[in-house]
């Protein structure tokens, strides 16, 4: 797999698909099966939550998903396994998704090179002090791991910067406050506030939390971000009975999702 960075940069006609699936979720061998499909249906990058008993950031959907693949037993070992085996068969980077105490409970170094040997090129980890990041940034640094840090709406001017500064070159926007979850609208102040963190930095601009719907990716794609980030509405479509027709729902999204990415300039 090439690293994240590389992947989007090399597209120029449209920014980055990036869904995210919760592992473990409808089952291992249903998540393994998504990974597949998502990489052969346009996903440029695809990220994988590790289930967690008290997920803050989380929605719903996902609160549910987490609890139902936790509950099937499903560890980070298991997803390891998983990862290992699947990584060579996509081209797809695979970012993981964590929370911190499940991190700092197997060792931060590590938890860091255990998910870099299996194949996972970056990580998020949304309740990571900002004071304890430069410590994890210098470990990812050396395993060619992107650590991906979180800038929300209501970040200040001050730890905007020191995001900025601490982050290797890739940052994560969150498109609204709150949790994840579906969202029927995107408040077109997120257009001024990417303008903002843009002016700032060269970075690379991924956004995400609750977006679901064409109409939306078509409208945050006029901001200039580099990549969109889907969640919910993915792992809600896993979350089928039927995991064929889960699956083919998947599918059939994520190609609808790959078209809407397209910059309007080439349309």
């Amino acid at each position: 797999m090439t690293t994240i960075l590389d992947t989007l940069q090399s597209l120029e006609d449209r920014c980055g698909l990036i869904p995210f699936i919760t592992a473990g979720s409808p089952s291992l061998e249903g998540t393994r099966e998504a990974l597949k499909l998502l990489d052969a249906s346009g996903a440029d990058i695809i990220e994988v939550g590790l289930p967690y008993s008290d997920p803050l950031a989380d929605g719903p959907v996902i609160q549910q998903a987490s609890k139902t693949a936790l509950q099937q037993g499903m560890t980070l070992d298991k997803l390891l396994q998983l990862i290992e085996q699947v990584s060579t068969e996509i081209k797809a980077p695979l970012v993981l998704f964590t929370y911190y105490n499940p991190v700092l409970a197997r060792g931060i170094s590590i938890f860091l090179q255990d998910i870099a040997n299996a194949g996972i090129k970056g990580i998020v980890i949304p309740d990571l002090p900002l004071e304890e990041a430069d410590y994890v940034s210098t470990l990812c640094f050396h395993l060619s791991l992107e650590l991906i840090l979180l800038i929300t709406p209501t970040s200040s001017d001050v730890r905007i910067n020191n995001i900025i500064n601490k982050s290797h070159g890739l940052i994560y926007v969150v498109s609204s406050t709150g949790v994840t979850g579906v969202r029927n609208n995107i408040q077109s102040s997120m257009g001024e506030f990417i303008s903002n963190i843009k002016s700032r930095t060269n970075k690379l601009l991924i956004l995400g939390f609750g977006i679901a719907q064409v109409k939306q990716v078509e409208q945050v794609i006029q901001w200039d971000i580099d990549g969109v980030v889907i969640g919910s509405a993915f792992v809600k479509r896993l979350e089928n009975p039927d995991c064929t027709e889960g699956l083919n729902d998947v599918r059939h999204f994520c190609l609808s999702m790959r078209k809407a990415v397209v910059k309007s300039s080439t349309l």
